[in-house]
């Protein structure tokens, strides 16, 4: 059986072990045994995570030591999955540019809070976003820095309404990479559990943490 686990903390305004509950019986039902954790010290464990398939980390700004840092890279690096959405995995751990690079992109500001916008599907070929058509979110429009070596998935574009020097502005919502044998998935997507409720949204996260995944 193939394991994954879910390290959840955090700023709570993500509502991170709510969210881990909508996604971890989507894995159980295709075959992984996935734990909820709710301390950075499980990436400590060199023994359990070199066990893991897949990380789902859900952990919005806080602070992780070195060594904590250590044994999550070092476990992708060697081929466990990471996937995960929103801040909970793309504004963790501010000061830690390692974990930045890994994940491939780090959030800057989502002007106008809740907004309605569109998300853009940019590649209908790939499997994560294979027969998806664009559609609209309820939700905060991610401005995010992002690493040129990423393979983009979606995107969204910004009117300028709230800022308007990024009028036009075309920014990744869902990307996928590379971390040593690793795999990397993301989605800007999820803001509160209530957002999964749009079915794209939750399809590209359940998609991406199977493709992600060891």
């Amino acid at each position: 059986m193939k394991k994954a686990l879910f390290v959840c903390g955090g700023w709570e305004g993500h509502e991170p072990e709510k969210c881990a509950r909508i996604f971890a019986p989507f894995l159980e039902e295709n075959g992984y045994e996935a734990e909820i954790s709710t301390t950075l010290d499980s990436y400590l464990d060199e023994e359990k995570m070199r066990s893991l398939d897949l990380i789902v980390p859900i952990w919005t700004m806080g602070t992780i030591t070195a060594d904590q840092a250590q044994g999550l890279i070092v476990a992708v690096e060697a081929g466990t999955g990471l996937a995960g959405w929103h801040g909970g995995m793309a504004d963790s751990f501010r000061e830690n540019i390692d974990y930045q690079f890994m994940v491939g992109g780090q959030w800057v500001a989502h002007p106008g809070d809740i907004i309605d916008y569109e998300v853009n599907i940019a590649d209908h070929e790939d499997p994560i976003t294979e027969g998806l058509e664009d559609f609209k979110m309820h939700s905060e429009q991610y401005y995010m820095h992002v690493d040129p070596s990423n393979k983009v998935l979606a995107t969204t574009t910004f009117s300028g309404e709230h800022t308007p020097w990024i009028e036009g502005a075309v920014i990744p919502v869902v990307w996928k990479r590379r971390w040593g044998k690793g795999r990397v998935f993301y989605s800007s997507l999820g803001h509160v559990a209530k957002d999964f409720e749009v079915p794209e949204a939750k399809t590209i996260v359940e998609r991406g943490m199977l493709w992600a995944s060891r």
